[in-house]
């Protein structure tokens, strides 16, 4: 169609543009690819950030891996290894000292068994006397052996229990000491002045 037989007026889309390229409904038609090509652009970049959101919410896989080797190293042998013991710490316990073998003043082998004595009750409690009494017969003394009660100045003068003896009594005041289990025997007066060759002054009961 020529220009003289053009029945409108020219408009915009009629102006020719520099390179000769048409403009408005007279542009060359489009590829495929370039009509594509954005929505491939926004798939990518919304799998991108979805991948970066699960790595944010699971942590870093590559992190816990380059943890778990040290997590599982073997422990150092120098740290577990036990401490030498120490021989001074390992050394049995020193035993305590034994207290030292009671003295006594006599030889108990030349004790006269058939001596004259006297047991005196210094402990509050009934029959004691009798029953240490009993003892001493049954450790083979034979001679006459009077239960008393201890008066309120011998108790005083013994608070424990003790052998009195008088003198040259101290073989026999040993084997009653040793055959009773008593260890504090003291040479008296008032018992060389008495008929007894010896007195037992109980304080506390003999099992």
């Amino acid at each position: 169609m020529t220009k003289s037989t053009y029945p409108y007026p020219p408009d915009e889309f009629d102006v020719a543009v520099p390179g000769g390229a048409p403009v408005g409904v007279h542009r060359a038609p489009r590829s495929g690819w370039s009509s594509v090509w954005p929505f491939l652009l926004v798939a990518v970049i919304c799998a991108g950030v979805a991948w970066g959101g699960i790595t944010l919410l699971n942590g870093d896989p590559g992190a816990a891996q380059a943890e778990t080797p040290g997590a599982s190293a073997s422990p150092d042998p120098s740290a577990s290894a036990s401490a030498p013991a120490d021989p001074a710490a390992s050394a049995s316990p020193t035993p305590a000292a034994e207290p030292p073998a009671p003295t006594y003043p006599g030889d108990p082998a030349q004790a006269n068994l058939a001596a004259v004595m006297a047991v005196y009750n210094a402990s509050g409690q009934q029959g004691v006397a009798g029953s240490t009494v009993e003892k001493l017969q049954g450790a083979g003394f034979t001679g006459e052996i009077a239960a008393e009660t201890a008066g309120d100045e011998m108790v005083a003068a013994n608070p424990a229990n003790t052998v009195l003896y008088g003198a040259d009594r101290a073989d026999t005041a040993t084997a009653v000491a040793q055959a009773l289990g008593i260890t504090n025997l003291q040479e008296s007066e008032d018992v060389t002045d008495s008929a007894q060759a010896v007195w037992v002054v109980i304080v506390t009961p003999i099992p």
